[in-house]
């Protein structure tokens, strides 16, 4: 690159340093409206993987710096997949079983998995599962019931021009459209005090079972719902509570 005078070098010089001074997009909000998969989540490092509990919980981003503060949409699917330790079996490493994969673990942090709704631990195939795979539900059938039930959620969210999905229901519409029996009540009071849920995943329990609910075409929650959303809260309840 070749310059016609200094001043135009100077200049050149100035126009990168007032660039590098401001932020660029990141991952997470060029995941927008999309979906962020993150795999082996616990080789992140921790200081990472705690910068998305904002983006999580407010669907933005704000950075700011000496030059000013910017705000970056980052309303996106969390999708994050991670083995039991890193060498992927119990055990291993030198340690007895469940000592390497709880370090491991705890890599991530309490208030991140609160902020994932659907936690869910699933175990080793077997050699027998390889060879005898029972048939399920088509992906046909699937989509024909995930497009039914968001438009029912656009049809509930019609008049809220901020909401479109159960997810981002804050807590009026948690009120209001997540109502108990008494019977759930009761359920709800139980989860409470034995999984020692935080208001936040007090309500993503309700938030999920809204979404459960709605996959059956039910207008109210019943003790099923809850008990499945609970169920989804599988890694905290055993592994970080």
């Amino acid at each position: 690159m070749s310059f016609s005078s200094k001043s135009d070098y100077i200049f050149a010089l100035l126009s990168i340093f007032v660039r590098s001074k401001i932020p660029s997009p990141g991952e997470v909000s060029l995941a927008h409206e999309g979906v962020l998969f993150l795999d082996e989540f616990p080789e992140f490092r921790r200081s990472t993987l705690e910068v998305l509990r904002q983006p999580l919980e407010d669907g933005k981003v704000t950075i700011t710096r000496a030059t000013g503060t910017l705000t970056f949409p980052a309303r996106f699917m969390l999708v994050a997949a991670m083995n039991p330790s890193p060498t992927s079996r119990q055990g291993e490493g030198g340690g007895p079983p469940g000592v390497l994969s709880q370090k491991y673990r705890d890599r991530i942090s309490g208030p991140l998995l609160d902020r994932i709704d659907v936690q869910i631990e699933v175990p080793a195939l077997k050699k027998e599962d390889f060879f005898d795979r029972p048939s399920g539900e088509t992906s046909e059938s699937i989509r024909n019931r995930v497009s039914a039930c968001r438009a029912r959620q656009r049809k509930r969210f019609q008049h809220s021009p901020h909401i479109r999905c159960n997810s981002q229901m804050g807590s009026a519409e948690i009120r209001k459209y997540c109502t108990l029996g008494e019977m759930t009540q009761k359920m709800m009071e139980q989860s409470l005090e034995s999984l020692r849920l935080s208001a936040r995943g007090f309500d993503r329990i309700l938030k999920v079972a809204r979404t459960i609910a709605d996959l059956a075409d039910r207008p109210t929650l019943l003790e099923e719902d809850l008990f499945e959303a609970v169920q989804f809260r599988s890694l905290e309840r055993n592994y970080w509570r």
